[in-house]
């Protein structure tokens, strides 16, 4: 037996895992930094940049254009989840972060509407939804091809978080990007430029995560499998012939997900400037959150190991449950300790410790044929009816009843997302253990 033939046998080394690991996060972080940023700045700036709309009206209108660029990701996740299943994970990981790049850096250039008119809203609309296409390839590929690495590792879920790393890391280079550049200018000055540095600085570091990405390998078990068995001519259309229920119980968890993300990061940052938290104090509350939010990512990970990905998921989705009125309880009392409480509870805890076990809950799911195609679906169609519409009914919201007045709206609507989370989770068998290597 050669020793090529013995390492095949034993599987890839940790070594072999973290490199994968550390591609798929440096990759994922660069894109959620990109598209996290976005979320900052549709909240604060783009209403009065790109929109000549009247208050809030505005605001829900940049609100709105944010919404559609998450709506449309299921796009992204059909066409690179078939590249991924078809063509290799690693290749639609590259390409995911060229179209990601560029619709950045296309939105960092438009001009305002003081320059172009209605057409600068239009750009806007365009290069956002490019940039959701994008984006709707990344977490279901990514994860997929980490954890199929780590198929044999005794810490398969704690692998596979490293995608999900990138969301707390992207939020503190945002945040912190943010509160760096408002530091340096006047309000008028970032208002009217400022902004766009963040689009320019995400394309460089795109073109950074790209190299890295073409110089490494794909996952262990897609070799194996596009050497053993034929590759199916469509794999993105075959997993919804073969697996629809399946893609629709995961999809609901990532539903909940996607709300407690819009609730806590993009809403609640408007609604802490509404209630009178002056200067950068919401960007630095959700930037200690972000820290926590790493830090229970990782102890999430490491329980969905030792314990069950379901017991993690059914934890978060009950707090968030219970905390999605009171976390504006504690906002409204204008203390930053205790809206920092809260915002650590609500964003750090819910989404930190889910997220712990969401890459391992998604590909586990789903056979190796069509891995990639099931876990981008059943992760990206959740923003049609989750995160996406949830954006888009809360731009309605605020401004029929106002932003100090919509939040009982707007918690009371996530709620019914946390329940249908905890439905799914517990219709949907427990995957610890399972083998990944089968066709």
């Amino acid at each position: 037996m050669t020793d090529a033939t013995v390492a095949a046998a034993a599987g890839p080394t940790p070594q072999q895992i973290f490199r994968v690991a550390l591609a798929s996060i440096i990759g994922s972080v660069i894109e959620q930094y990109d598209f996290l940023v976005t979320g900052i700045i549709a909240a604060t700036v783009w209403g009065g940049v790109f929109f000549k709309l009247p208050g809030l009206a505005a605001v829900a209108a940049a609100i709105t254009v944010y919404g559609l660029g998450i709506v449309i990701r299921p796009i992204g996740a059909f066409i690179f989840g078939h590249i991924g299943d078809r063509q290799g994970r690693k290749d639609a990981m590259v390409y995911a972060l060229v179209l990601m790049g560029a619709s950045t850096l296309l939105i960092g250039l438009i001009p305002g509407y003081d320059s172009i008119g209605a057409v600068a809203p239009v750009l806007l609309v365009i290069f956002r939804l490019v940039q959701g296409i994008s984006f709707g390839a990344e977490f279901g590929t990514a994860s997929t091809w980490v954890v199929e690495q780590a198929a044999r590792s005794r810490r398969r879920a704690f692998w596979g978080a490293w995608v999900g790393f990138a969301i707390p890391i992207g939020l503190l280079l945002g945040f912190g990007s943010v509160i760096i550049v408002k530091s340096l200018m006047s309000a008028d000055a970032f208002n009217a430029w400022g902004w766009r540095l963040f689009f320019y600085f995400g394309f460089l570091v795109a073109i950074v995560g790209i190299v890295i990405r073409t110089r490494t390998m794909d996952s262990f078990v897609f070799e194996q499998h596009k050497n053993q068995v034929a590759i199916l001519s469509d794999p993105a259309r075959q997993v919804w012939r073969d697996m629809p229920l399946t893609i629709l119980r995961t999809s609901l968890v990532n539903a909940m997900f996607g709300g407690a993300f819009f609730l806590y990061f993009v809403f609640g940052t408007s609604y802490m400037k509404a209630v009178g938290f002056t200067g950068n104090t919401p960007e630095l509350i959700g930037l200690i959150a972000a820290a926590f939010m790493l830090a229970f990512m990782i102890v999430g990970s490491l329980l969905a190991d030792v314990i069950s990905r379901r017991a993690i998921l059914l934890t978060a989705a009950i707090v968030f449950l219970v905390f999605a009125i009171p976390y504006f309880s504690l906002v409204n009392t204008g203390n930053v300790v205790l809206a920092t409480i809260a915002d650590v509870i609500g964003f750090g805890f819910v989404f930190g410790f889910g997220y712990g076990a969401i890459p391992t809950f998604y590909t586990e799911n789903f056979p190796t044929r069509y891995r990639a195609s099931g876990a981008s679906a059943g992760y990206q169609i959740a923003q049609v009816y989750g995160g996406g519409l949830i954006p888009i009914i809360a731009g309605r919201i605020l401004t029929a009843y106002g932003v100090k007045n919509a939040y009982i709206y707007i918690g009371g609507l996530v709620m019914i997302y946390a329940v249908a989370a905890i439905i799914a989770i517990l219709r949907t068998p427990e995957t610890r253990g399972a083998n990944l290597e089968g066709s």
